[in-house]
């Protein structure tokens, strides 16, 4: 365990300085991350990149599912796995309910979860409609939402790209989202969990 969190500081350390030197990349929080609380960051996606910066620049090792193909380079898949991701396969990650599942375990097991609420990435850089998952997770699991944005992945490696060119980046980690009991167990909870995270998400794109 301890070789692993000393791991863990190592990788995330060097791609933290790497982004920061290459990318220009700078973070901002609208609000002080409380320490003991493990949250369910939900950010937009639009390059590979996304998911490490978010695990670079978030304090603590966040975990997440990734494609497999994304491990097929070992020394990548090495880094990866250290920030936190676990591999699934096209079926897996196909199957919402099969996710949902991964990703509830994951949270129950006192980790903070990345997801990416579009489903995908944003074939334009914009934020698209965001999916249901992450309300009904929250909801089971009476957990607070840390909207989050990236600005300028996409300029920097957009889908398809195989080279990241060094295009300034910014990372806006919100304000926490969280709801009462009565709305995380009413049946309009899920439908309200959705519209303040799209809102929030969306007041996030406007001022990156």
């Amino acid at each position: 365990m301890k070789q692993s969190k000393i791991f863990y500081a190592i990788v995330s350390g060097f791609f933290k300085i790497f982004l920061k030197i290459y990318n220009r990349c700078t973070s901002k929080w609208l609000e002080k991350l409380p320490e003991n609380e493990k949250m369910i960051v939900a950010c937009n996606h639009v390059s590979n990149m996304d998911p490490v910066i978010v695990g670079c620049f978030f304090p603590r090792r966040l975990r997440y599912l990734a494609k497999e193909e994304l491990f097929t380079f070992w020394p990548f898949a090495v880094c990866i796995k250290a920030l936190g991701a676990i591999p699934v396969s096209r079926t897996t990650n196909s199957s919402a309910a099969g996710a949902l599942r991964a990703f509830m375990k994951l949270y129950e097991e006192d980790n903070d979860v990345l997801i990416f609420p579009e489903g995908g990435r944003s074939l334009d850089g914009k934020l698209q409609p965001l999916e249901a998952g992450v309300a009904l997770i929250a909801a089971r699991e009476h957990a607070p939402i840390l909207p989050v944005f990236i600005k300028g992945s996409f300029e920097a490696m957009p889908p398809g790209a195989a080279f990241i060119k060094p295009k300034k980046i910014r990372i806006t980690f919100g304000k926490p989202l969280r709801f009462s009991d009565e709305v995380y167990k009413s049946k309009e909870g899920r439908n309200i969990i959705m519209d303040s995270l799209t809102k929030a998400m969306k007041e996030l794109e406007s001022e990156a």
